[in-house]
């Protein structure tokens, strides 16, 4: 008797032990089973018009210590958009751009880490600089901003490379001196330095540049143009920033500064004057009546000024659409995008795409803060003393003044969004992100409004900073050439007079033509048809 109990206390005992033993393991599961679940991580809203392949695949490594940011998609009405960016430690992502249009997040080539958040579609865009560890400029890829471009380099005989894209087009070609650049939609720029002077070519036309003057410590450069057998001259002044010169509209006259307040002021009374008044009309017009509607009343100048700005570069638009189908059908008839009947100008733009009023507000805002610029800079009475000049150097060039972030695309240029080229046409419209160039003198860009066939409206896009200068440029010489049609048709049709239209000379006097351009700029399209003829050879070759 005394055995059996002896066995049943041990066996209560062992019972509980394993009691004991189970305790731990029954609060673990309890534990686990009420504790909050582990986060992933957070779902990124993509940005308008970008596919998800956006995101390089070496950016979510086990090294980034942080949940990749999440951004709200903003619209490109210039409202404000806000966004929350997670802080990433030991990210090391090489030779890629990641970045979402509003807030922004960027590893550019060299090693500078931005964040940008877009507060509007003029300035108030903030951005904080930090240094990062980055890549060698020399190990990047053909592209801009770090992308790399698919394509392949060929080598010339005699010297010289080329960059080929996948479809056999030529992207660019650098030969004895002379740089050729063929945009996606084939338009091409040609650049050489010969004798002193910079030979541009763009299309049909271009112009000859070389320096003029220097004074108070800024140099002045002349540029000779020559397109459709027009030639003019205009005075441009250097910036040197961050290595590179960059080139800046200088007026060759001023208007008092009387007239530049009437420009920004706004009217007493609305002008109500219609299309055909204001000299618009033509196939341009009702090819793009669908994406731009001219306002039907101006509260005050600088409205009317958005409008003419706007219709000249649809002008300009409209011709080079044009141009380039003829060219197309001179090439090869069944490639062109005419019917097979021929045809005398493009087929009409689509009327699902259209300038909105919030970036077209963007616009007018940037006129009117320039006409307030012109009148504190104009002279006033006889003198032509104008604003002072001060060193070139270290001066930041227009194109990257954190108070100006609308351009509006002058002329056909190619942009870089998610590794791939698009177009922007003129008309198009864009608000710069950064302020500091990469190592491809790119900055980043949310294209704001754009037409068919163009760059998507909402992506953010790598443009090169001359490209920006350049349109700057033109915006500044539209405002005068408007400001000249407003000084003829003050006091008719119902619009106010103006105050003294007269004009001041410049400080920097406008030179005479350069009477060498036209056969420099001929000669220089010669010697580019005869390179691209054998880099058509040789690519040719080398793909055998």
């Amino acid at each position: 008797m005394s055995s059996l109990s002896h066995r049943g206390n041990i066996l209560r005992q062992l019972s509980w032990v394993l009691v004991l033993l189970a305790i731990p393991a029954w609060a673990r599961s309890q534990h686990e089973e009420h504790a909050p679940k582990a986060q992933s991580a957070p779902h990124r809203s993509e940005p308008a018009h970008q596919p998800a392949s956006h995101q390089p695949a070496s950016h979510g490594s086990a090294s980034h210590g942080a949940a990749p940011s999440h951004t709200s998609t903003p619209s490109h009405t210039g409202q404000t958009t806000t966004g929350h960016t997670s802080t990433s430690t030991g990210h090391n992502t090489a030779n890629t751009s990641h970045t979402t249009t509003g807030t922004s997040h960027t590893t550019t080539p060299g090693g500078t880490h931005t964040t940008t958040n877009s507060r509007g579609a003029v300035g108030g865009t903030h951005t904080t600089v930090g240094s990062r560890p980055g890549v060698n400029a020399s190990n990047r890829g053909a592209g801009a901003g770090g992308h790399a471009l698919p394509g392949k380099t060929v080598a010339l005989k005699g010297g010289g490379t080329a960059n080929i894209r996948p479809n056999g087009q030529i992207r660019s070609v650098d030969r004895n001196g002379m740089h050729i650049e063929r945009g996606v939609g084939g338009q091409r720029t040609v650049v050489s330095e010969r004798g002193g002077a910079r030979i541009v070519t763009t299309g049909r036309g271009g112009y000859v540049q070389r320096t003029y003057m220097v004074r108070g410590g800024a140099t002045y450069v002349s540029r000779t143009y020559v397109v459709g057998g027009v030639t003019r001259v205009g005075v441009y002044r250097s910036y040197y920033y961050g290595g590179h010169a960059y080139y800046g509209f200088h007026p060759g006259f001023w208007y008092h500064p009387g007239f530049y307040g009437w420009g920004w002021h706004p009217w007493g009374a609305p002008v109500y004057w219609g299309v055909g008044a204001w000299g618009w009309g033509g196939p341009w017009f009702g090819f793009y009546g669908g994406w731009w509607n001219p306002y039907p009343y101006y509260a005050a100048p600088y409205f009317w000024l958005t409008d003419y700005l706007i219709s000249e570069n649809l002008q300009a638009a409209y011709a080079a659409r044009a141009e380039a189908n003829a060219d197309a059908i001179a090439a090869d008839a069944q490639a062109s995008s005419y019917s097979s009947g021929g045809g005398s100008a493009p087929a009409p733009a689509s009327n699902a795409v259209v300038l909105t009023p919030e970036v077209k507000q963007a616009i007018a805002e940037e006129v009117k803060a320039q006409l307030e610029a012109q009148q504190s800079q104009a002279p006033t009475g006889a003198s032509n003393a104008g604003p002072a000049p001060t060193s070139a150097n270290g001066q930041v060039p227009p194109a990257l003044d954190p108070a100006q972030r609308t351009f509006v695309v002058d002329t056909t240029v190619t942009a870089v969004g998610n590794g791939q080229e698009c177009a922007l046409t003129s008309g198009d419209v864009v608000t710069r992100l950064t302020d500091t160039p990469d190592g491809d003198q790119m900055v980043s860009a949310s294209v704001s409004a754009t037409k068919q066939g163009d760059c998507p409206s909402g992506q953010t896009v790598s443009v090169k900073v001359d490209d920006l200068q350049e349109m700057y440029n033109h915006f500044q010489e539209q405002i005068t050439n408007g400001m000249g049609e407003l000084a003829k048709k003050q006091g008719t049709n119902g619009m106010p007079a103006a105050p003294d239209t007269a004009t001041s000379p410049s400080d920097v006097p406008t030179p005479p033509p350069d009477d060498t351009a036209a056969k420099a700029l001929q000669d220089q399209q010669q010697q580019a048809d005869q390179t691209e003829q054998q880099v058509k050879q040789d690519a040719a070759s080398s793909a055998q």
